[in-house]
């Protein structure tokens, strides 16, 4: 209760949560394609869904140390758990090469994404440049730099295109 208090999240409740969705040989996997710049949209699907098997998307992150704080400071304590709907559904909409190789995701290829998914091209615009920016920062934590939680929470949470 006192490291709650204290901003420090509820890490016990997360660590059992998180091992409960995810096994030994799925992290490393994970570690290994971060460590590599090898992680796809693929992927990002994947954790996408192990983190919402975990519960709704406010308890997780104000479980994390630090980011119930964050959260509280750019008033975004009501995250759009939809939003992870949609993400979900352009990601589902793209050919497996395009997962695996976002970079060739371009004009009429965004537009059928778009299509597919039910919004629109900005959105998939907005999709594909959160993604790279969640890479640039995972190659930042994969050589022991941290970034900031509120650019953590910024790439992942905006609502955009809709």
């Amino acid at each position: 209760m006192a490291t709650r208090i204290l901003g420090m999240g509820d890490v016990l409740s997360l660590i059992e949560k998180a091992e409960e969705q995810v096994t030994e040989d799925d992290a490393k996997e994970l570690e290994r394609k971060i460590r590599r710049a090898e992680f796809t949209l693929e992927d990002f699907l994947k954790q996408m869904k192990q983190v919402r098997r975990m519960g709704p998307l406010q308890n997780v992150l104000g479980m994390m140390p630090g980011m119930g704080k964050a959260m509280k400071q750019l008033h975004s304590a009501d995250v759009d758990e939809r939003e992870l709907d949609r993400l979900e559904a352009m990601i589902l909409s793209m050919t497996p090469e395009e997962r695996s190789n976002p970079q060739i995701i371009k004009g009429s290829r965004r537009k059928r994404i778009a299509h597919g998914s039910g919004t629109n091209v900005a959105a998939v615009n907005n999709l594909v440049k959160q993604f790279d920016q969640m890479r640039k920062m995972m190659k930042q934590l994969a050589s022991g730099k941290m970034p900031d939680p509120a650019q953590l929470l910024g790439a992942g949470t905006r609502r955009g295109g809709r």
